[in-house]
């Protein structure tokens, strides 16, 4: 376990770095988490994780990969609706990375 303090608040986080509770998530919080992945969020990073928070509201679990781009390709068009555009905002693995900024359980079926 680690520790993030966010506010003067103490946040737990399991050894992925993903929140141990999900209610201790705020855009502070996802602020936090990015700076110490070395992102800066940028409205487009904002935009797919308040898509992400949706997703997880309706469907109870965070997308891996091909579902994510499906999703954000439903909601903001071909352009940013592909895998080298949300590589670009969340290096490496995107559905795991934003996930995790995003205050969300690790993406099922992400290795």
């Amino acid at each position: 376990m680690r520790e993030l303090t966010v506010e003067g608040r103490s946040i737990t986080l399991d050894k992925e770095g993903y929140l141990t509770r999900l209610s201790d998530w705020s855009e502070n919080v996802a602020i936090a988490i990015a700076n110490n992945e070395g992102i800066d969020l940028t409205e487009e990073h904002w935009e797919i994780l308040n898509l992400l928070r949706k997703f997880h509201a309706q469907f109870e679990h965070a997308p891996a990969m091909r579902i994510l781009v499906k999703a954000v390709k439903k909601q903001f068009g071909e352009a940013k609706g592909n895998s080298i555009y949300l590589m670009s905002l969340f290096p490496d693995s995107p559905a795991k990375r934003a996930a995790r900024i995003a205050g969300l359980p690790r993406p099922t079926n992400c290795l």
